[in-house]
């Protein structure tokens, strides 16, 4: 086996590391969850779906 030497520069891959991330944070979800599994809610509340999908604006915005 070849393996390639070692070069002075690291690259880092920032979309991979954003799913390590994520995974990371379905992971914690899912062992502090109170059921056996997430509801797809629960997911993207975790992984911030909603927030993507319907950023908040002034008419969205709930009112105290």
């Amino acid at each position: 086996m070849h393996v390639a030497p070692a070069r002075g520069t690291a690259v880092q891959d920032h979309v991979a590391l954003a799913e390590i991330e994520l995974c990371g944070d379905l992971i914690i979800a899912a062992s502090a969850a109170r059921e056996d599994r997430l509801t797809p809610d629960q997911i993207d509340e975790v992984l911030k779906v909603a927030e993507e999908r319907y950023p908040p604006s002034p008419t969205n915005t709930p009112t105290p």
